[in-house]
């Protein structure tokens, strides 16, 4: 076996935050994204997510019928994601997403209508309230959106397509800095 060892580089490690007093966006750390998939309509699975999502250090996000994101700041080990494992059981599994993911946070009061220039979703907070999420386009990169805050959002993204989405924000943003 080789004595290489990867070394993990933050996707959006160059990026200085983009703000001003109406439109903030910032990489958040790349701590972990536990994918998970279960049985579409088994609410079992919803009630074993419930203490993922204790608003400090995880969150979940509905991904689809039968898939959540257990998303938060901190690593975790190797023993913490078995341990989540065996939580989810039976019924459900995660899929460590960590290094194949990355969040960054849009906020500030004008958020709504720098978002609205990529994506056809309404994020207005009467059509998509606190803790909803969905899967959309900004442009042709497919993005996972949660509202976290009135007026804040969740953007994740594939890693490989974060620095782009990225620029691409950063230029819906320049007219409110």
């Amino acid at each position: 076996m080789s004595e290489f060892r990867v070394t993990l580089r933050p996707a959006l490690a160059t990026t200085d935050p983009v703000a001003s007093d109406r439109i903030t966006l910032e990489a958040l750390a790349e701590g972990h994204v536990i994918h998970v998939l279960g049985k579409p309509g088994d609410d079992g699975v919803a009630a074993r997510l419930a203490p993922f999502s204790d608003g400090t250090a995880h969150a979940v996000r509905a991904a689809g019928p039968g898939q959540w994101f257990i998303v938060g700041n901190g690593v975790k080990s190797y023993a913490e994601l078995s341990a989540l494992s065996e939580a989810l059981k039976p019924g459900a599994f995660g899929v460590d997403q960590s290094q194949g993911r990355v969040r960054m946070l849009a906020r500030g009061s004008m958020v709504e209508r720098v978002l609205a220039k990529g994506t056809a979703v309404d994020l207005s907070l009467t059509a998509f309230p606190i803790g909803h999420s969905t899967t959309t386009l900004f442009g042709h990169i497919a993005a996972h959106v949660t509202r976290t805050g009135e007026d804040a959002f969740e953007i994740m993204v594939l890693r490989g397509f974060a620095e782009s989405l990225w620029d691409d924000l950063a230029s819906m943003c320049a007219e409110y800095l």
